[in-house]
């Protein structure tokens, strides 16, 4: 992400801090906002069978929001949260649609930031049915190597969905 391109608007967001473990949205909630991480990790999950799986690790300098919630405003199906102190620049629907209505930047960065997205997670989909448990981790390693030591083992594992304690062997395994 372009810090400098998101400095353009920045004016139409507002500044918010997250503490390690609190909700920018509960499951069941509407999310009320779109946001920009200036510093920390928010974790995407949800609740199944009493586990928790993580769906998404948004890091810093990225966008994040329940998005499906957030647009249609109906109730989010995960829940989001910090897993560090987050600072967090947030913007609420409608100062959202207007910034999207009226600036064409940021119209312009939107469309590319949900087209990467789609790609993003049609790889991660396409990685999950297709690559095994070891292939995943070591995409991981070669990509963002910098997750591991950011992200808590637990959120890792459940992300590229694999065990923990087979997490712990596969990260013996391959150094």
């Amino acid at each position: 992400m372009n810090y400098a391109l998101f400095e353009e608007f920045k004016s139409f967001f507002t500044q918010i801090t997250l503490k390690k473990n609190e909700f920018l949205v509960k499951e069941q909630e509407v999310c009320k906002y779109f946001c920009f991480i200036e510093e920390g990790i928010l974790q995407h999950a949800l609740l199944v069978n009493d586990e928790e799986k993580t769906t998404y690790l948004a890091l810093k300098n990225s966008f994040t929001s329940s998005l499906k919630s957030f647009l249609l405003n109906v109730p989010s199906r995960k829940f989001v949260k910090a897993i560090h102190e987050c600072n967090l620049w947030v913007i609420d629907q409608d100062s959202f649609q207007k910034l999207l209505q009226e600036n064409k930047t940021f119209h312009n960065f939107y469309y590319t930031l949900i087209e990467k997205q789609i790609c993003l997670i049609d790889d991660y989909r396409i990685d999950l049915l297709t690559l095994t448990p070891e292939e995943r981790y070591k995409k991981l390693l070669e990509n963002e190597p910098k997750l591991l030591n950011e992200v808590p083992l637990h959120y890792l594992s459940s992300f590229l969905g694999i065990s923990s304690r087979h997490m712990s062997r596969i990260r013996k395994n391959i150094k």
